[in-house]
């Protein structure tokens, strides 16, 4: 049965006035002409800036920037969106007598912005995003697992042409079914083969947040003060990348105008720029890196990343395999905690395998990945010729933005694993309970 149906039309204005440090946002859903001046009368107040008007010329604005939507959320019926979640819901009961309950949700957004200010930037976008999600649950005797599987673009809902409902169903059922059968995880340091598919969690999280300029500025990143230092393995370059067609984080402009950019953050290893805003982006002396995003005019432009990756190296997923004589495979991140301070995380494993001799031999479950950002990209490997993206929401100061992060396969040596499977002892390394 469908148990929640969200749908609704919000519109409003957000003012934002920034007189050297100080910088006021305010924001109204009432659009007369009287209501605006008086928002914007306080946010100056508040900014310490002087009340004057100031002229903006817009007679030669340019055209609205129209995403290619092929066939627009806001047209298709609800029936046929309700029929999406009932072919993955089916899909996923249908794959094994153990899946004992689904929940799949559908999103769509349709986003028309216009960006102003008195340097005389004006610009037209519309962002339209579909996302489908399935979550399904396993039931063996006392034992409970839980999969997932979600995909989403900056698409219409074209995007069911190439990712079809069914195949989300049975992705999070397998992966339920997975863990429900999977061995309790050994701890200790080991090799971990981290797969293209899952996801750019890592790069995102214990490496992307610390490029963000603000964070660098405040002092609260373990990348502050290390431009052109090496930062990573030479195997190691890192990409936010806004221009990519599709992509869950890509955007025409950024919410300050500024045209979405592809952004080289380390490169062979070197750590070449931060991320930046407009207001930090004038604090350091450079150009804003089309890195300002907001999540609504009810919020202030802070920055973010778009769609974060590590880029493809020359190896082979096979050879990299091969290479891995006992070791942790990890097809699937979950979430996890970072400190951007110090660069320390702790992420979950939602799936993974055992390698013995560069071969899967057995699944396992309860697994995490402890380590420190930095020091997990110096010690990577191998580096694979693949690439796979997730999609996700990233929060940040209060707000939400969609954004995609991506990997491909990567080998690292040494990396912290906590697991409830006691310890083991191998030739290669040895497994001590943490």
């Amino acid at each position: 049965k469908v148990e929640k149906i969200n749908t609704g039309i919000d519109h409003g204005i957000g003012i934002r006035v920034i007189t050297g440090d100080n910088t006021a946002y305010a924001y109204t859903n009432d659009l007369s002409a009287e209501n605006v001046q008086q928002v914007a009368h306080s946010a100056a107040i508040a900014a310490k800036s002087d009340t004057h008007q100031a002229v903006m010329d817009f007679t030669h604005a340019p055209k609205a920037i129209k995403s290619p939507i092929v066939k627009r959320p806001d047209t298709i019926t609800f029936d046929d969106k309700v029929q999406l979640l009932k072919i993955a819901d089916q899909a996923a009961r249908e794959l094994n007598d153990a899946i004992s309950q689904v929940s799949v949700s559908y999103s769509d957004i349709c986003q028309n912005v216009t960006i102003a200010n008195s340097l005389g930037t004006y610009v037209e976008d519309e962002r339209i995003r579909t996302r489908l999600s399935c979550q399904a649950i396993a039931r063996k005797e006392d034992q409970i697992q839980t999969g997932f599987a979600s995909y989403g673009a900056t698409t219409g809902f074209e995007l069911f042409e190439t990712e079809s409902p069914d195949a989300i169903g049975k992705e999070a059922a397998q992966r339920a079914m997975t863990l429900l059968n999977a061995k309790p995880c050994p701890a200790g340091k080991m090799p971990v083969v981290m797969a293209a598919e899952a996801g750019g969690t890592m790069v995102h999280e214990a490496c992307g947040h610390g490029l963000e300029g603000d964070l660098v500025q405040k002092g609260m990143s373990v990348y502050a003060g290390k431009l052109g230092q090496q930062v990573a393995s030479e195997k190691i370059t890192v990409i936010d990348d806004a221009t990519i067609a599709g992509k869950y984080g890509s955007f025409a402009f950024d919410d300050e105008g500024h045209l979405g950019r592809k952004n080289i953050l380390i490169e062979n290893g070197i750590l070449k720029q931060y991320l930046y805003d407009y207001h930090t982006a004038k604090k350091a002396g450079v150009y804003s890196t089309g890195s300002g995003r907001r999540e609504s005019y009810k919020c202030k432009p802070v920055t973010r990343m778009s769609n974060t990756y590590i880029a493809p190296g020359s190896d082979s997923v096979e050879e990299i395999m091969r290479s891995t004589k006992r070791g942790l495979l990890v097809r699937k991140m979950g979430g996890g905690q970072v400190n951007s301070i110090n660069g320390d995380y702790v992420f979950d494993v939602t799936e993974g395998y055992l390698l013995e001799d560069g071969e899967i031999a057995y699944a396992i479950r309860g697994a995490t990945l402890a380590g420190n950002g930095p020091q997990s990209l110096q010690m990577v490997e191998m580096v694979g010729d693949d690439l796979g993206y997730a999609v996700g929401t990233c929060g940040k100061s209060g707000q939400s933005a969609p954004v995609a992060d991506a990997q491909p396969t990567l080998k690292i040596n040494g990396l912290t694993v906590g697991g409830t499977g006691g310890e083991a002892n191998h030739d290669e390394f040895v497994i001590k309970r943490l």
